[in-house]
Formats: C-alpha cells, sequence, structure tokens
C-alpha cells in the first residue's frame, strides 16, 4: 500500500509515521475528514500534525493491557469508567489520541457524559499507550496533567507518574508490581492467546497460582 494523503482520502501502510507541517486548523480538517475511523491515528502538536497507521500487535497489545487493567480493578472492587477510542484535544496546544483512559479516582466526572471537556474536567486517572512505532511521546500528556501513563514499548512497561511538572518513571499507584504481572500476561498471550493470558491473571488473583 502506497501512502496517500488528498482531500478524499488518507491511507497509510500498516505501521508507517507521516509527519506533516500544519496548524490547528489543518488538523481539525483532517480530523474531520477522519471522521470515526480507527485508523490512521492522529496527534497534534503546535506546529506538526502526526499520522499513524497501528500494526496489528499494536491493537493486540492495547487490548490485552485494557483487560488486565480492567481485571485488576474488578479484583480491588474499584468504581471506575473506560474509554477506547477518545480524543483528548485542547485547541491550538494538542490533540492525541490514546489506546486506553480509565476514570478511577474520577470516574464520577466522566459518568454519563457524552463529551469530555478537556479545558476543565479532570483528565484521566490512567492512560494506556503502546508504542510500536516510535509515534509516542509522554510528555504530549503534560498539557492534561494525567497523573499516570503506562506505555508498553518493545514489549516492556514502563509506569509514568506526573511528579510536578515532569513525568517520571516508577511503581503504578493503583497496582504494585503490576510490570511483572503485565509482562507474564504477555508471554502468555504471544504464546497462546490473549484468553488464556486473562485467565491466568484471574487465577493468580484467586491464588490458585504462585506465578
Amino acid at each position: 500500500m502506497h501512502t496517500i494523503i488528498t482531500p478524499e482520502k488518507i491511507e497509510l501502510p500498516p505501521g508507517a509515521v507521516l509527519k506533516l507541517l500544519g496548524d490547528w486548523q489543518d488538523y481539525q480538517a483532517l480530523t474531520q475528514q477522519l471522521g470515526d475511523r480507527a485508523s490512521p491515528r492522529i496527534k497534534y502538536r503546535p506546529g506538526e500534525i502526526l499520522l499513524m497507521s497501528p500494526l496489528p500487535e499494536h491493537g493486540r497489545d492495547a487490548s490485552l493491557l485494557g483487560l488486565i487493567v480492567t481485571v485488576l480493578l474488578d479484583h480491588l472492587n474499584r468504581t471506575y469508567d473506560s474509554f477506547t477510542p477518545i480524543t483528548m484535544s485542547l485547541p491550538l496546544v494538542s490533540g492525541i489520541e490514546p489506546d486506553y483512559c480509565f476514570y478511577i479516582q474520577n470516574w464520577r466526572s466522566a459518568v454519563g457524559k457524552k463529551r469530555i471537556d478537556w479545558l476543565n474536567d479532570p483528565p484521566p486517572d490512567l492512560v494506556i499507550e503502546v508504542d510500536v512505532t516510535s509515534y509516542t511521546s509522554i510528555d504530549d500528556y503534560l498539557p492534561y496533567k494525567v497523573p499516570e501513563i503506562w506505555l508498553l514499548k518493545s514489549k516492556q512497561l514502563l509506569i509514568y507518574r506526573l511528579q510536578g511538572e515532569n513525568y517520571v518513571i516508577t511503581e503504578s499507584s493503583y497496582f504494585p508490581n503490576v510490570s511483572e504481572i503485565v509482562q507474564q500476561c504477555l508471554q502468555i498471550a504471544n504464546e497462546q492467546t490473549t484468553s488464556e493470558a486473562i485467565r491466568w491473571l484471574r487465577r493468580f488473583l484467586r491464588g490458585e497460582l504462585t506465578h
């Protein structure tokens, strides 16, 4: 497949990342042109627009991470709301599409809303990103002040938490030792299936397994 960018059509080969010079109006026009399509993904930083066509492993790993968080939250009997796909945007500043986002502490602010006001509503408590093509930058989330971000890169989970004005790598505020759990689930999913990985996780949480 060739890269095609016209007023009528946008097509990128799987795994491709395309950087365009453009302003907020250009970003909005491309966003409207893409509509509800899941691909390509689109991101805005001041002066540039990035388009990315995910590879199959991107979607599989993002789905697995979302399921892991859901199972863990249910195990802890936490109230939450989750969104995928979702577009976060601050006019003239940023536009970004995380793979998953979860409202946990601030779940009340998301209940029943068809649209989230990113200027005034609280941000998601947890964002998940899978980066296969070097498309993701943690600093893209600084304007929103997302408290915690999980970035899966090169099959390794990096957990970032906002401290002051910067993100630092640390442990999750919600799930201690979650990196080990994710690593085990990824291995099972790669060798077998996502369903087997989630079944393993549920058995592990019930205390039926030691590792």
